[in-house]
């Protein structure tokens, strides 16, 4: 058995270094340049327009509150897609980039959340775009239906559609279990056993301690209630939560920033010397520390946002909005809040901590990337700081889980239909108690990959599309910016365009 998890762990090592390698770092942000130049810097150039339709709009009832049974709210659609995409990568993944590429990873993580916006912004609109009800008159929409029915459009495509759309759902589902649910899991009750639990000697059971069953059964109680409840209770617990966790999240990291003030100069200094080589990681290669800043930087800063994998496609087409553009902008303003505002808030307190050195970029003895946030936080708030981090990592990994539930479920449905989405659903519970007690990390890595491998068949879909975005944003642009009076384009299909045409109406 040895000999088969070691041969099995090298054939992933391969495949991971393929997903997550330079090439998927170039596919993903010459996608994100493409889509950022074809929509003319759509991010910057209407950045007003976006602002003000996303979060300027919180208060107004059609973003809040949804009356289709088969869908819920933008503003639900986002908070959805920010607990899927908010977790362990926006602390751990953040501390872990700094620490293998220097301070300069966080600029680098910036340039791909800004091209990212665009490749999220592509993303959902061809999702609205191409999105139907299935049998129980529920929104789906995502990589699998543009690949397709748009990809599969093109003369002498329709193959390749078909199986690019199947290959997609496939990897979402295996992708689902592990960095959606098992890895998740293991991180939460590794976090809280650390934090709470550190000195106990509890009882075992199978090898595995008690204190690790009881987590595991608790989080799948709590869980399956949410999970088994559908999407709509699943946004309803998003938008209560995702909020508060990310604003609390950002308070308490500003807190450690201006105990920390007088390291913000050297701070911001060191991000950007270290960004363009300026300077070498503890005295190496300038070349070399380039390098592993920019593949780390970008490497977490796509890990985190998700920009360009398809998966919060998913949950952004099951939106009560009528133009796919307005929810393209919720996307542009998921990636911004993700990146640009969480994982900095966390590189701002790596960095201003005290435990990296800002002229070298050596990370301190008895620090590692695991530890680093929450020996931050302890620094400020003691052992409440710790406290807090754990609180945090449990609350961004399981509302993690709680999105990427959804996303299984809908890969699944595109390939077995609504009762095999319902069995997933359950089998996709019981595991969370396997992710409790699981003590190998070769369930997490080979996930990794899966979540890695969705990218190809989603980037081809969209790259192939972008004459679509590019028609899709003009005439929104034209018709909601510029005052034209032309026939919007809201779907593929013409009964669903006469609805959308309908409500537009209204």
């Amino acid at each position: 058995m040895d000999s088969f998890l070691a041969k099995v762990t090298e054939i992933n090592d391969v495949i991971n270094s393929f997903a997550w390698g330079w090439f998927a770092i170039f596919m993903l942000l010459g996608t994100g340049l493409i889509c950022t130049v074809i929509t003319k810097v759509f991010q910057i150039s209407h950045i007003k327009h976006w602002w003000t339709n996303t979060i300027g709009s919180i208060l107004h009832k059609s973003t809040r509150h949804n009356k289709d049974k088969g869908a819920v709210s933008q503003f639900q659609a986002l908070c959805t897609a920010l607990a899927a995409t908010i977790g362990t990568g926006n602390i751990a993944g953040v501390a872990a980039a700094i620490c293998i590429g220097g301070p300069g990873a966080v600029v680098w993580m910036w340039i791909a959340a800004f091209l990212g916006m665009m490749t999220n912004y592509s993303e959902n609109i061809l999702g609205i775009y191409f999105r139907r009800k299935n049998s129980e008159k529920e929104w789906s929409g995502g990589a699998m239906y543009y690949l397709k029915d748009g990809l599969g459009a093109y003369k002498g495509f329709k193959t390749i559609g078909k199986v690019l759309a199947v290959v997609f759902a496939i990897f979402a589902v295996l992708a689902s279990f592990g960095i959606g649910n098992l890895g998740q899991i293991n991180k939460i009750t590794l976090n809280i056993e650390s934090a709470f639990f550190n000195n106990v000697t509890a009882p075992t059971f199978a090898g595995v301690s008690v204190v690790n069953w009881i987590i595991g059964v608790v989080l799948m109680l709590i869980g399956g209630f949410i999970i088994l409840g559908g999407l709509q209770r699943i946004a309803s617990f998003a938008e209560r939560i995702v909020p508060f966790m990310a604003i609390a999240y950002v308070i308490g990291s500003l807190i450690v920033m201006v105990c920390h003030y007088d390291k913000i100069g050297a701070m911001f200094a060191a991000i950007f010397k270290f960004a363009f080589g300026a300077k070498a990681l503890a005295g190496g290669i300038a070349g070399e520390a380039l390098k592993l800043a920019v593949k780390n930087g970008c490497k977490r800063g796509i890990f985190s946002n998700e920009a360009g994998l398809g998966s919060s496609v998913m949950v952004h087409s099951n939106s009560n909005v009528v133009e796919p553009v307005k929810q393209g902008m919720w996307g542009i303003f998921e990636v911004f809040a993700d990146t640009m505002i969480v994982c900095t808030m966390t590189a701002i307190v790596v960095l201003s901590s005290g435990f990296i050195d800002l002229e070298t970029g050596v990370v301190a003895e008895g620090v590692s990337d695991a530890t680093l946030v929450a020996k931050a936080f302890g620094n400020v708030f003691g052992i409440g700081g710790e406290w807090f981090i754990a609180l945090a990592v449990l609350l961004f990994a399981f509302t993690t889980v709680l999105g990427w539930s959804h996303y299984g479920s809908k890969a699944v449905e595109y390939l077995f239909g609504v009762k095999g989405a319902k069995v997933y659903k359950v089998i996709f519970v019981v595991m969370m108690v396997s992710g409790a007690v699981m003590t190998s990390s070769l369930a997490w890595d080979i996930s990794d990959t899966f979540n890695g491998l969705m990218m190809i068949p989603n980037l081809i879909g969209v790259l192939s599309l972008t004459p679509l975005v590019i028609k899709l944003t003009n005439n929104y642009v034209d018709r909601n910016i510029k005052g034209k009076d032309i026939k919007p384009m809201l779907s593929l299909f013409p009964e669903v365009q006469a609805e959308m045409e309908e409500k537009l109406g209204k």
